[in-house]
């Protein structure tokens, strides 16, 4: 099993990183693959190559820093592109959004970023409280310690659904059908 981590932030190892790092670690200690993915470059040529290891991931945790009270205009910019390209492959595939912050507008930024796993039909797994971690430096994120335990278990519920969805598949257990998209126009 693989889980493909997109740390939708400029700063390849700043704050974003290190809360994906801490979810990435407890996947791996419970023997599930993980790749952190740079999301911060929205380039069509970036977003291919995350689609191609999308197409053979399990799940997916989207990963950004608040920017007044909203994600990343970079993991924005991305996640349009993403969506487009790797779409069917996020089908029905377990996922989570984290958010970091040096104060607040995490919630509204999950927000945002739930919508995008919402519309592809993926269970969204939670933790013990928002999943978000607090601290201006990677160092001050490392400290908050509530945020870190959030992250541990958000990666010990993805890893347990990841099994239950793999047991059940091995029970025979299929995958919805997905009816083709009815799109109604209130314009006439």
């Amino acid at each position: 099993m693989k889980v493909l981590l997109l740390n939708g932030s400029p700063r390849k190892a700043g704050c974003t990183f290190t809360a994906l790092t801490e979810v990435a670690n407890t996947l791996n200690a419970q023997g599930i693959e993980t790749e952190i993915f740079q999301a911060g470059d929205p380039s069509i040529e970036n977003v291919k190559v995350a689609a191609k290891i999308m197409e053979k991931s399990d799940a997916l945790v989207i990963g950004s820093p608040v920017y007044w009270a909203s994600p990343s205009g970079q993991i924005i910019e991305f996640m349009d592109k993403f969506c487009s390209q790797a779409g069917n492959f996020m089908l029905h595939k377990p996922a989570a959004a984290v958010t970091s912050a040096r104060r607040a507008g995490t919630t509204a930024t999950l927000d945002v970023l739930l919508k995008y796993l919402e519309y592809h039909q993926m269970p969204v797994v939670s933790s013990n409280y928002w999943n978000m971690v607090h601290g201006n430096t990677p160092e001050e994120v490392k400290q908050d310690e509530e945020g870190l335990q959030i992250m541990r278990t958000l990666g010990n519920n993805m890893a347990w659904l990841l099994r239950c969805i793999e047991a059940g598949a091995a029970a025979g257990v299929e995958v919805p059908a997905t009816e083709e998209k009815i799109k109604t126009n209130f314009i006439r």
